[in-house]
């Protein structure tokens, strides 16, 4: 890849397919690649429309759901709830099949992830989460109707907050927390939709849904 300079890579929403600003990542993609050449295996672009008012933060790709889809939480356990639930929410329309080609799409919605590239063992470093928060705040910055965040995880509640240069200790992370944002948004807090939060009951289906019924009040009244 051929060095960008800084202003232009913090003016991008999306990094490039070959970005090597993470070397560990790039390796491991790289590795991806190899042994999965028709995988998508780059960094994983949003998915929904800019002028949509709710944002979805997730952690990062799965090694064999988005790295391999391309398309955020698609292949994966996640998806399936997450999907579902936006579905049910009118956040989503048509049927989500698991691949990037079914006929789902986006209403008044948008999913990031706050790494892009798929981390060994889905755990990003600091360093990573770091980098790569310049594309996070590119992408906020420029959904000028954004009303609702919601940030799936404590990594992505942390990358969302720093994005603002705000203080994690002024909004501590918890399941169903909001906080207000400048220009107005807030904030949902919410588990991942992992399968081990699922499976060990810290996330359930109510909780879950519990956060997007509340992410549809605010985002109808924006």
């Amino acid at each position: 890849m051929r060095a960008l300079p800084t202003l232009a890579l913090a003016a991008m929403e999306e990094p490039p397919r070959d970005c090597q600003l993470c070397p560990r990542l790039a390796g491991y993609r790289g590795s991806n690649s190899t042994r999965e050449p028709t995988w998508f295996n780059a960094p994983v672009p949003s998915f929904g429309e800019r002028h949509a008012r709710l944002l979805i933060v997730g952690l990062a790709p799965g090694v064999s759901g988005a790295n391999r889809t391309g398309r955020p939480f698609t292949g994966d356990y996640a998806g399936d709830l997450l999907y579902a639930t936006l579905l049910k929410y009118g956040f989503a329309k048509g049927q989500y099949e698991a691949r990037p080609d079914d006929s789902l799409k986006l209403v008044n919605c948008r999913i990031t992830n706050a790494v892009r590239c798929v981390p060994p063992e889905n755990k990003p470093t600091p360093q990573e989460a770091t980098t790569c928060r310049i594309f996070l705040h590119a992408t906020i910055e420029g959904m000028q109707n954004l009303a609702t965040i919601v940030a799936l995880g404590r990594i992505a509640h942390d990358a969302t907050l720093r994005a603002y240069k705000l203080k994690l200790a002024d909004h501590p992370f918890a399941h169903a927390a909001h906080h207000t944002l400048p220009r107005g948004i807030t904030l949902i807090d919410s588990y991942h939709c992992s399968r081990y939060n699922t499976n060990t009951r810290r996330l359930t289906t109510e909780m879950f849904e519990n956060v997007f019924a509340h992410a549809r009040r605010l985002t109808a009244k924006a």
